[in-house]
């Protein structure tokens, strides 16, 4: 006999129904997964498989030569990488790529914050060309930028031009080891800050304006109210400002390929300069190295830029 529940509905019928319900949802996840297929195909083949091969010849002595007969490569284990950190010329970009990212982040953040600020409060007609203007260099290519700054950088270049109308003899920017360090600064901090200034612009407008008004009411100045109101307020933009730069930063190779070839005297020789050169080599299980330590280097900068910046909230 089978007993009826509530709303004259047997268990049979509720076993029925919900056995109906599981056999649609098994139809709806299959179908999810054939549209999803091409994209996990293509995921797996082009990204996974060689972030894991990249790995695994990080521990082997796996060179150009070796293309045709991987499996007579030899296991080293982690040779490859206290070999790195023992290389003088890899710690020299390591210690360069250090110098652009110290001195680069706060230089191109503290630019960017200040045009965003401008923009936000005291630019209003022309708001919209100024910031046209700051991020066009974001969408110029790489190259064509590097190739104009190198022209203005030569010894007898725009730059210092300029500087010997005020009458200051400017250095041979690109062939000092001196100078060429920052000469590369200066043109990422021109290329990147529109991006930052697009970002920062976005998180002030984000900030309700009666917050600054009642500090203001409280009696506190404009630098007060930014330094305690809106500074505060602008943490999640600022963290992910600085994690943005971080990973672009460390992984810097298009101005030094173009403008210097790393020189002189490998003075900007980055770490990704390090790990092509490598690879151009034939080292590649040496170049798998390098970019396994460039990958924890940036994952250890942002969990500091995590701990840092995230909000107390």
């Amino acid at each position: 006999m089978t007993m009826a529940g509530p709303g004259g509905v047997t268990r049979a019928g509720r076993a029925v129904r919900g056995s109906a319900s599981k056999a649609r949802r098994r139809r709806q996840g299959l179908v999810a997964w054939l549209f999803a297929l091409p994209f996990v195909l293509g995921f797996g083949i082009f990204m996974l498989l060689p972030i894991v091969s990249s790995f695994l010849m990080s521990f082997t002595d796996f060179t150009s030569s070796d293309v045709q007969t991987p499996l007579s490569v030899g296991f080293v284990g982690v040779n490859q990488y206290t070999d790195l950190l023992s290389n003088p010329q890899f710690l020299k970009s390591m210690s360069v790529t250090a110098y652009f990212v110290v001195v680069g982040i706060p230089l191109t953040m503290v630019v960017a914050l200040a045009l965003a600020v401008a923009l936000n409060s005291g630019i209003n007609r022309f708001r919209t060309v100024f910031r046209v203007g700051f991020y066009t260099p974001v969408v110029t290519s790489i190259v064509a930028v590097a190739v104009v700054w190198r022209f203005i950088l030569q010894d007898n270049g725009l730059l210092n031009a300029m500087l010997g109308w005020v009458g200051i003899d400017g250095p041979n920017w690109l062939n000092s080891t001196t100078w060429s360090m920052p000469a590369m600064i200066l043109v990422a901090v021109w290329r990147n800050m529109g991006t930052l200034m697009i970002i920062f612009l976005a998180g002030l407008q984000s900030i309700p304006e009666e917050v600054k008004e009642a500090a203001l009411i409280d009696g506190a100045n404009a630098w007060a109210t930014f330094r305690r109101v809106t500074l505060p307020l602008l943490r999640p933009t600022l963290l992910l400002g600085a994690v943005l730069l971080s990973v672009g930063y460390l992984q810097f190779f298009e101005e030094p390929f173009v403008m210097t070839k790393g020189g002189p005297l490998d003075s900007t020789l980055s770490i990704s300069y390090f790990t092509y050169n490598q690879f151009g080599f034939g080292k590649y299980g040496t170049a798998s190295a390098a970019s396994y330590i460039l990958f924890v280097a940036i994952a250890l900068l942002s969990l500091v830029q995590f701990r840092a910046l995230r909000s107390k909230d």
